[in-house]
């Protein structure tokens, strides 16, 4: 970190030296602030790539096909948001069905995400709890699909 702050304070010179007017702190002030900051957002940006490197070799593909199964739900869910802001709602309970839909089925998704990856040993069989989810997922769309009428 001290050579870089010494090839900073070079700089800065070299730069006031070109320009030909006097040599002030201001400029390095605000290089310090930008080396730290830019110091900060690589820190963060490699902890994000850590945390991915390791999802990805951590999780079996079954985990990982349900959780792009939950990216696309929420991807919709915020499509049908943002279309009811700019178009309108006029037939509001085919909104709220499709609405209500993507989010029902995003949190059995995710109870059924939790039943793979228990960590304390799966209570019931893999297959029973994909039973439970098709069967809830049944009983979801039947009742949105009345409720739009």
């Amino acid at each position: 970190m001290a050579k870089k702050d010494a090839a900073l304070k070079k700089a800065a010179a070299a730069a006031q030296a070109a320009v030909g007017s006097k040599p002030d702190s201001e400029p390095l002030k605000k290089s310090r602030v930008k080396s730290s900051l830019s110091s900060s957002v690589g820190d963060v940006v490699g902890a994000i790539n850590a945390t991915y490197k390791d999802y990805l070799h951590s999780l079996t593909p079954r985990l990982k096909t349900i959780d792009t199964f939950l990216v696309f739900l929420v991807a919709l869910g915020v499509l049908q948001f943002v279309y009811v802001l700019l178009v309108g709602n006029f037939p509001f309970n085919a909104f709220l069905g499709g609405f209500i839909s993507c989010v029902g089925q995003f949190v059995l998704t995710v109870s059924l995400r939790m039943h793979y990856a228990g960590s304390d040993g799966p209570s019931a069989s893999p297959e029973r709890g994909f039973a439970e989810y098709v069967l809830a997922s049944v009983m979801l769309h039947f009742i949105v699909f009345h409720f739009i009428n």
